[in-house]
């Protein structure tokens, strides 16, 4: 790497300061750097905890002369710790200063931080107790530690530990340039991820949108590649919260994933998550082009695959049923590039893994939104930032604006329609009846258009009996209609009930066009673009 010196060798390991918070791994961690002829300073819990392990250990506070005051919230902050880390060793007036002083450089510091992030996730947590878990002395202890990498190894958490040790046994007790300058990565890394969750901690605590936002992100996943393959691509979950796109997922056959079926995973599971009973959700360029409810899990996936088989040619499918064997031949049929349920009964596997592509995930448990999550979308410079779109408005919320009051029947069909709406990019149309989607308009200029689409899309897929399937059948719409020609061409089609926001100038027109037909049209009040 260009910012590694490389007349920088390898250093010799003589003196260690650890002091962790997850103690995971560090007594192996003292013994190995003893085996290696390490001398080993700590303080309070870690050193009794290495020391009840047979390890000699000196405390911090006996190697500087200054007692631990303030409850422990001052123990490593003094000159003889830092002059240790920050010396230069190829520096003739740092080493003089050290000797003038009798100060021995320190080779290697092993910190992990205070739980803050832990400590704000409990319930109830006073602001004393977080302030509390704010680290001090190991945020600066592990800066001081990775700016001198030059000089310094440096250790953040326990996975490091081995690599160390190895190094260390096969070089006597040397660590190589390249080692430390990584590890002083990992270590910036993990304070700017420590700092980002105090910052986002104490904005909330004034506005949802603060002045500054400061995030930190994991990496969880190396994809295959991004939206193209000529694209590098790779998944990071954001810090700080409590699920992402993969929780509760296992994959347990197929290629990795790439960028495009991530996306269309997470709008498959965000979509089944919003509907009740079995029910399959068919995603193809992160819109649904299929979603049913059905009887179990093979017809709920025949009814939304029958809705467009084209689209759901290579689609990302979700179903919340256990995958039968007999569902798993009909799947067979189809391409599939992801494949998501709970589990799979007996000799189902056996029949989906016969294609090497196909990739099958169990999924034990639907997403749950995260109050604390915004939405982001990134644009040239920057980043657009919002609060997530809410849950589907309940239907004691909506109003009724025609003089045709909609069946029981109608209301199951809009408020499954909407819904489906609210996860389609916009401008979206669908048309549904009896929990099955007939035909999807997503991503049209304009809303008549998606209309045109979605009645397009039920006359490709079923020909002759379209027009039956229509008959009846319910229009949802994302946003207000400007002009009537949306809903008069969806009531041509056999439309006889529509759900929409409302709040176009142009209402009333869109109403007296329904009422003329004897349309039913209930307004949400609320509209759902997905851009």
């Amino acid at each position: 790497m260009d910012n590694i010196d490389p007349t920088n060798g390898p250093i010799k390991v003589r003196r260690a300061l650890i002091s962790v918070s997850d103690k995971t791994g560090v007594t192996e961690f003292a013994a190995g750097l003893a085996r290696c002829g390490v001398e080993i300073l700590s303080t309070g819990g870690t050193a009794k905890a290495l020391r009840d392990t047979g390890l000699d250990v000196i405390d911090v506070s006996e190697y500087t002369g200054q007692k631990e005051i303030m409850d422990g919230r001052v123990k490593t902050l003094h000159p003889k710790i830092y002059a240790g880390l920050l010396a230069r060793r190829s520096d003739p007036s740092h080493v003089e200063v050290l000797e003038t002083e009798g100060i021995p450089p320190i080779d290697l510091v092993c910190v992990n931080l205070y739980p803050f992030e832990e400590t704000i996730a409990k319930e109830d947590v006073s602001p004393r107790d977080a302030i509390e878990n704010i680290d001090i002395g190991g945020p600066t202890m592990l800066r001081a530690a990775a700016k001198n990498h030059e000089d310094v190894v440096v250790a953040v958490k326990p996975e490091c530990y081995d690599a160390i040790l190895a190094e260390m046994d096969e070089t006597d007790g040397e660590v190589s340039a390249s080692t430390r300058h990584w590890l002083a990565n990992e270590a910036f890394a993990q304070v700017a991820r420590y700092d980002a969750a105090i910052s986002q901690w104490f904005s909330e605590s004034y506005e949802s949108f603060p002045e500054h936002r400061v995030l930190a992100f994991e990496k969880q996943l190396d994809l295959s590649y991004g939206e193209n393959p000529h694209q590098r691509a790779a998944f990071y979950s954001e810090v700080g919260l409590d699920s992402n796109v993969l929780t509760d997922l296992a994959k347990l056959h197929g290629r990795a994933l790439s960028f495009n079926n991530v996306l269309d995973l997470d709008s498959a599971r965000r979509l089944l998550a919003d509907l009740d009973g079995p029910a399959c959700v068919i995603v193809k360029h992160n819109n649904p082009c299929g979603v049913a409810l059905g009887d179990n899990g093979l017809d709920a996936y025949e009814r939304a695959r029958d809705c467009d088989p084209i689209s759901a040619y290579g689609g990302v499918i979700a179903i919340n049923q256990p995958i039968s064997v007999a569902l798993a031949e009909s799947l067979h049929k189809n391409f599939v590039e992801v494949l998501v349920a709970p589990s799979y009964e007996e000799g189902a596997l056996e029949v989906l893994q016969q294609k090497e592509a196909i990739r099958i995930f169990t999924d034990q448990a639907s997403p749950f939104p995260d109050s604390r999550e915004k939405d982001f979308k990134r644009v040239r410079g920057g980043i657009l930032v919002q609060d997530r779109d809410g849950e589907p408005e309940q239907r004691e919320m909506m109003e009724v604006v025609t003089k045709t009051q909609p069946s029981e029947e109608a209301w199951n069909d809009m408020l499954f329609a909407w819904t489906v709406c609210r996860h389609v990019r916009s401008n979206a149309i669908i048309l549904a009846k009896g929990g099955v989607t007939l035909g999807i308009g997503a991503g049209q200029m304009s809303r008549v258009d998606s209309t045109r689409l979605a009645i397009e899309k039920c006359r490709d897929a079923h020909g002759d009996e379209a027009a039956d399937l229509l008959t009846g059948c319910a229009m949802a719409s994302d946003a207000f209609f400007p002009f009537a020609d949306g809903p008069a061409a969806a009531i041509e089609a056999g439309a006889t009930s529509v759900i929409q926001p409302g709040g176009s100038k142009r209402d009333g027109e869109v109403i007296e066009a329904c009422d003329e037909s004897e349309t039913a049209m209930v307004f949400t009040k609320h509209r759902h673009f997905r851009h």
